[in-house]
């Protein structure tokens, strides 16, 4: 008797489905565009999952009539697979299925199915599209999504077939393949006014074919660069592959043979009943693998106290000491042993982003200032919220000239322009540069003590270098440990240690808290023993800041991929002893070492942590989508170089730090579809570390 297995794409504009045997061959498929059902309820109690009168009944009643044409039922479906971005946790209570892939997965196995030595692919839906190439040198298939923006997908078509009362489906046929006309796709939205430009001017054929030429080099801006140097064919599969137009101005963009499936349009529903029919016939089946953490909610005592200094620093309201305003790199060495209380103007910013209404408040505040969103998110914040008033400020010119730039206008506003010293810090390391900078920390002293009336003590600091050298004494005995381990704390956590960017540094809370945390460490050594391996599992380093508005992205990575973040680069400790006896250039080395400040020494360090904590794959949260100068394209061009030669595969996700409403809804596919290529790479399969399924 046939086995049968189904595969559902649930997409954005399209729900797409595929019936396959166990011989390989597609027995049914489904392409219909989705839309809202008229009784506007997404679900709802009773019976309507059965007559359809809600969008999830609509499916399920949708899905069940496509079995039926099959001569199929439920009950015959030996494995069932879904995908796509309108599949979520609800979904399963009307459709029964058996587990989920990422859109890129499916669309892998997908073009594998008829072309098994495919190397590269490309799919472009109505939402995103998406590049994935196989990687000889990495084993693997790496993947890149779009942004944001839908100039790169079925919607821009869709807007322009819209202004020109042309069927999205015919504008292929009506196209001039050598119209010269030139119009922007910079914004699916706003393409309506380019057309409205031409639309009386130019014949029909030429607006439509300089439409999709706009819409294929819009597509290869945004994830082109994956096919950079690839010269071999390229499958082009999803619902904008229909339109040959836009195949044959991207076979005249890139050079490379374009093939179009015969099943294009439905390749991820395809791909899905392939992973579906490939999961049935495995030997051992996924099981979920032991919690790596405990379930225990209990906070560790090193958490506890962190947040208790955090919550002391950050209360100066009622501070009687004089007030500096600090940006992450100035030294807190110097201001901890003059006394001073500071404010970490990110940091501040960063805690401020945990209330939702607090945040939309600051943004409008901002935006009535003039800052829009091209300005970083953490400025904004700090231009749209009140400070507290400081007596001084001290900043670095680098890594962030942005940041600079708004420090400074915040310091005209609170009127301390006179009272701001910014200390001007060379891109990259030299011993000129370490002379330079710690003649600018001595200059920076000599201001400070006049605005606040107050002087250095030499003795405060050499006590405060002699507690930063104990602090790093015990962080590094706390990296080492977490770099030969199995994972020994959730990154969910550790991450906002972030112990670089420290105001505590110079004082006994930082020993403190490090030393507490060595011993938390320690202890979950112990009571893991032999139970997991350093192998058993993925070691992911998260790069750069986290979202600070939430947490559930870091615990996806975690708990629903398996994937344990081992280790952050914000807690990295590199940096060589302090001395006391020459503590400006001693701290001035450390600035230009600790990596954020010459990318070449972060992409090195990066590097080489890499290799001694046995990482497999590196995830970059990039803040401001490249726009901040501590992820930007060069930084990212060289660190994914680098990375490649030590064999970790590289996650760049972008985002925004402080703004939820900037994220883009591809963040959880990319994700995903990266640990399933390091699942398949580690494991042998895409599911993860297989094994007999508990009774």
């Amino acid at each position: 008797m046939e086995k049968y297995y189904l595969g559902i794409d649930v997409g954005s504009t399209t729900l797409k489905s595929v019936v396959m045997s166990d011989k390989g061959k597609v027995r049914h498929t489904l392409y219909q565009r989705t839309r809202p059902v008229s009784s506007g309820k997404l679900t709802c109690s009773g019976a309507c999952h059965r007559c359809g009168a809600c969008n999830f009944g609509a499916l399920k009643k949708t899905i069940e009539g496509f079995l039926e044409e099959a001569g199929l039922k439920i009950k015959d479906i030996i494995c069932t697979a879904v995908t796509g971005s309108q599949i979520v946790e609800e979904t399963k209570r009307f459709i029964p299925y058996d587990f989920q892939i990422s859109e890129v997965s499916a669309h892998v196995a997908g073009a594998q199915h008829y072309y098994p030595e495919c190397k590269a692919i490309l799919d472009v839906g109505g939402q995103d599209s998406k590049a994935m190439v196989y990687s000889e040198q990495m084993k693997m298939w790496n993947s890149k999504m779009s942004g944001i923006c839908a100039a790169g997908t079925g919607a821009f078509l869709d807007s322009v077939a819209n202004k020109l009362s042309v069927p999205v489906e015919e504008m292929a046929d009506k196209a001039n393949f050598d119209s010269d006309l030139e119009f922007s796709s910079v914004c699916a939205v706003l393409s309506a006014t380019s057309i409205n430009k031409f639309k009386n001017r130019y014949p029909l054929g030429e607006i439509i074919g300089g439409a999709c030429r706009a819409q294929a080099r819009t597509i290869m801006s945004g994830v082109g660069q994956l096919f950079l140097n690839y010269k071999g064919p390229i499958v082009f599969q999803g619902g904008v592959a229909y339109n040959r137009a836009v195949a044959y101005y991207l076979k005249e963009i890139t050079g490379n043979e374009i093939i179009i499936p015969e099943f294009h349009g439905v390749m991820g529903a395809l791909g899905a009943a392939c992973l579906a029919r490939r999961f049935s016939a495995l030997e051992k089946k996924y099981d979920p693998p032991k919690a790596v953490f405990p379930k225990t909610s209990t906070i560790l005592p090193s958490i506890a106290l962190r947040a208790k200094a955090t919550q002391h620093d950050f209360m100066i309201r009622r501070s009687k000491e004089p007030v500096v305003w600090r940006n992450l790199f100035f030294p807190t060495e110097i201001l901890n042993a003059m006394g001073l209380r500071m404010l970490t103007l990110e940091t501040y910013a960063a805690l401020f982003a945990r209330n939702s209404k607090r945040i939309k408040k600051s943004f409008d505040e901002a935006a009535c200032k003039g800052f829009s969103g091209e300005t970083c998110s953490f400025l904004r914040v700090l231009e749209g919220m009140e400070l507290p008033r400081p007596s001084f400020g001290v900043s670095t010119s680098q890594p962030c000239q942005q940041g600079e730039r708004i420090f400074h206008d915040l310091a005209r506003s609170y009127g301390i322009e006179d009272k701001f010293f910014s200390l001007q810090t060379p891109v990259s390391f030299s011993e000129p540069a370490v002379e330079q900078m710690a003649q600018g920390l001595e200059m920076a002293v000599w201001e400070m003590e006049k605005a606040c009336n107050c002087k250095l003590d030499p003795k405060k600091l050499t006590e405060a270098i002699d507690l930063s050298n104990e602090a790093r004494y015990y962080s590094k005995k706390c990296n080492d440990l977490r770099f030969t381990s199995p994972p020994l704390i959730r990154g969910t956590q550790a991450v906002y240690f972030s112990v670089i960017f420290s105001q505590l540094w110079g004082r006994r809370e930082m020993v403190d808290i490090q030393k507490q945390f060595l011993a938390d460490l320690e202890q979950r050594r112990d009571e893991i023993g032999d139970s997991i391996s350093i192998d058993d599992t993925h070691r992911i380093l998260w790069l750069h800041l986290p979202p600070f508005y939430d947490v559930s992205l870091l615990d996806y990575i975690e708990l629903n991929c398996n994937a344990p973040i081992v280790f952050e680069e914000v807690n990295f400790i590199g940096w060589e002893e302090l001395k006391a006896d020459d503590p400006y250039r001693s701290l001035a080395r450390r600035l230009l070492t600790v990596g954020f400040l010459d990318p070449a020494q972060r992409v090195k360090m990066i590097s080489e942590n890499s290799r001694k904590g046995k990482f497999n794959g590196c995830i970059l949260y990039n803040h401001g989508f490249g726009r901040c100068s501590m992820a930007d394209s060069s930084l990212v061009k060289h660190l994914r170089e680098e990375l490649n030669h030590e064999g970790v595969p590289l996650l760049v996700l972008d985002g925004d730090c402080i703004d939820p409403t900037i994220d883009p809804c591809s963040t959880y596919t990319k994700v995903s579809a990266h640990i399933e290529a390091m699942n398949e790479k580690k494991f042998g399969n895409i599911f993860g570390k297989l094994q007999e399924k508990q009774k």
